[in-house]
């Protein structure tokens, strides 16, 4: 693993929201601008909504690709700047702060009631040895790249491991969340390894900290019509959208 110090971030080489994602109408902008932001799930074959101009050097949809997902996720979140202007660094430490997915909430309709996504949430050593390990303190050096192994155990599907792979470039910092082992509910396998992938991309702007995420998943439609693949693209997606908003605005 390499380092380097992040410079400060001058405003005049801040790139503008409206410079990256073009089209958006003012009544979605307003929700992006907003406390959660946009999400929407979508199929394959469905068009989607927010993708960044061919020029920005910012391509989630590429790497989610790499699992063929047949049901896909996309959300924009920009985090208006309070106290100070966040950074590249802010990012990366929010991402750090695994044990705070424990416990966050989403809506179950099945259950009508709020649950806990994640009831327990832990860094481990790697995908053989399983062990937890505690959170860092938070950093002062920006790492160039950084491959971290996540064990979270989700309220549907058990135990289920991943492996987070965060790397820097020159406007922002990207995090791939894929899974490692098979994701599984009751006797079924519901994601087999590597076919769950959710990416998040957090830059700096004029306007406040952008987060542009996209999740994707394969499964059959056997599955997927029982445990609503849909659905649960998003939620997971939203979740772990709220854990790094929450982290920012820690330091913000």
């Amino acid at each position: 693993m390499s380092f380097f110090f992040t410079p400060a971030i001058r405003a005049d080489t801040l790139r503008s929201f409206d410079g990256i994602f073009t089209g958006l109408g003012e009544t979605q902008k307003r929700e992006i601008f907003g406390p959660e932001g946009l999400i929407r799930s979508i199929k394959k074959n469905e068009r989607l909504e927010f993708l960044p101009a061919p020029g920005s050097g910012i391509d989630l949809l590429g790497i989610i690709n790499k699992a063929n997902p047949s049901y896909l996720a996309e959300s924009l979140l920009v985090i208006p700047y309070q106290g100070k202007m966040l950074d590249r660094l802010d990012a990366y430490n929010a991402l750090g702060r695994i044990g705070d997915l424990k416990g966050r909430l989403y809506r179950s309709h099945t259950r009508n009631a709020e649950v806990a996504l994640f009831e327990e949430a832990t860094r481990i050593e790697g995908e053989r040895n399983t062990r937890a390990v505690p959170d860092p303190l938070p950093a002062r050096v920006l790492p160039n790249s950084e491959t971290v192994y996540i064990l979270l155990k989700d309220v549907n599907f058990g135990n289920s491991y991943y492996r987070g792979e965060m790397s820097v470039s020159p406007h922002g910092v990207t995090y791939n969340i894929t899974n490692f082992r098979n994701i599984s509910y009751l006797v079924f396998t519901v994601m087999k390894e590597g076919k769950f992938s959710a990416v998040m991309y957090m830059e700096p702007l004029t306007e406040g900290m952008l987060i542009y995420s996209m999740a994707g998943a394969d499964a059959s439609d056997f599955i997927a019509a029982r445990i609503g693949i849909s659905s649960a693209i998003s939620k997971r997606l939203a979740v772990f959208i709220g854990w790094i908003s929450d982290g920012l605005k820690k330091a913000n």
